[in-house]
């Protein structure tokens, strides 16, 4: 019997979804280049590498991954140097705060930078790719 593979994709659109996107992102890799807003789609990406540690059976191999935010009416960045594109971001968690009928998800990574993307609801997709 021959085996198949298949994506994996986990939608969050609550905190507890949101909660098991961000520990498996937890340690993610994402270069500069990697990392896309389209704000006449309003959406925005997040390339990654990341370790597979979905459950115990899984060998810990390092896989790529999309993050999809919708639903994104503006991005800011801090400490995050946009000129270099070959820059790589150890991502540590994502987080939220809730902003009068607006939400603010909070992409935190290492060396004190962050991502912070104000949305109108929690609409988030975790997309492993084949390879």
């Amino acid at each position: 019997m021959d085996q198949k593979k298949y994506q994996k994709k986990i939608i969050a659109s609550d905190l507890q979804d949101l909660a098991t996107i961000s520990a498996l992102m937890s340690g993610a890799k994402a270069k500069i280049s990697d990392i896309k807003f389209l704000p006449s789609s309003k959406i925005f990406l997040l390339s990654v590498e990341r370790l597979k540690v979905e459950n115990e059976n899984d060998d810990k191999t390092i896989i790529s991954s999309i993050l999809r935010i919708d639903l994104v009416s503006n991005v800011k960045s801090k400490n995050i140097d946009q000129n270099n594109q070959d820059l790589v971001l150890e991502l540590i968690a994502i987080d939220f705060l809730k902003n009068k009928e607006n939400y603010e998800i909070n992409l935190i990574f290492n060396n004190n930078a962050h991502i912070a993307l104000s949305t109108e609801a929690i609409d988030l997709t975790l997309e492993d790719l084949l390879n």
